[in-house]
């Protein structure tokens, strides 16, 4: 992927080495979380999810509380290789989806991504580094530590630039979906559903997110070309590492789809490969399919 010389995001804040939110475990209902549900809401969060938060306040049967004060931090542009990419793939973001909206005769706001390190506390509650990145709506913020990175190349198997470029892309695929009224409207009708229906309706979510990830990708690579050869293999390739059938496998546990929240790595592959075919976001209405 030739992203250097790029420009850059000025949405970005960098609060790394700052101290976030402090060390511990996020705070629920009162209560701290232990260990054991950690690993648990990293396992849904390996797929990159809307909020791994929500994941704990399921768990814990409450509501996610803050957990302290978000340190003020201006817009930066970062000086390492890291975090320059992603400030980087954060721009390309920002052209594309601007332009896309203007078509449908809306206006774009993009999101701000936050680099923390180890805890950082935001709208949707404390977030952990080992949750993976996520994006939350209460502020319209995407949240990465970089380490996470090395955890996507050494212990899920998915290395390469553009995998990397997968994973902001489909936070921000996320905040397309608030921005478009999306997420609210299914959060309301998750709250009526049993816990089977919520888990079908969230794959719909992820699915839909993955698809608008490819449509950025088809208009980036229409308008830069900076795609070389391998990079998409790549971005599949994550999309098969965090399915939620090989996860369950890799963590040594019977596959049962009911309990799906993201999508099967076939899924998650076809439905990336159908938003980047055409870069058309009516290619991207998971809810009106019926079967995903």
């Amino acid at each position: 992927m030739k992203w250097e010389g790029q420009r850059e995001s000025d949405n970005v804040e960098d609060a790394r080495g700052g101290g976030g939110g402090g060390g511990g475990f996020p705070m629920l209902g009162g209560r701290g979380i232990g260990i054991g549900g950690i690993v648990i809401a990293l396992l849904a969060s390996w797929a990159f999810g809307i909020n791994p938060l929500t994941v704990l306040s399921a768990l814990d049967g409450s509501t996610v509380q803050t957990g302290g004060e978000q340190r003020p931090v201006a817009p930066s542009h970062p000086q390492d290789a890291p975090a320059r990419f992603v400030s980087v793939v954060l721009a390309d973001t920002e052209e594309v989806w601007t332009q896309l909206f203007q078509a449908g005769g809306k206006t774009y706001q993009a999101p701000k991504l936050r680099l923390f390190e180890g805890s950082e506390p935001t709208a949707c509650g404390m977030g952990q580094a080992a949750m993976g990145p996520f994006y939350c709506p209460g502020d319209s913020k995407v949240y990465i530590d970089l380490s996470f990175y090395q955890t996507l190349r050494e212990r899920l198997g998915a290395p390469g630039d553009f995998a990397q470029a997968y994973v902001i892309a489909h936070e921000v695929g996320h905040h397309v979906q608030h921005q478009l009224g999306i997420t609210q409207k299914v959060e309301a009708a998750r709250r009526r559903q049993s816990e089977q229906a919520a888990n079908a309706t969230s794959v719909r979510v992820e699915l839909q997110a993955d698809c608008f990830a490819g449509v950025w990708a088809h208009h980036s690579q229409q308008t830069k070309g900076w795609l070389e050869a391998g990079d998409v293999e790549e971005a599949l390739n994550a999309a098969a590492k965090i399915g939620d059938d090989t996860l369950q496998r890799n963590a040594g546990r019977a596959v049962v789809p009911e309990s799906f929240t993201h999508g099967t790595s076939e899924q998650r592959q076809r439905w990336f490969k159908r938003g980047m075919a055409q870069g058309d976001l009516r290619d991207c209405d998971t809810f009106a399919a019926r079967q995903i």
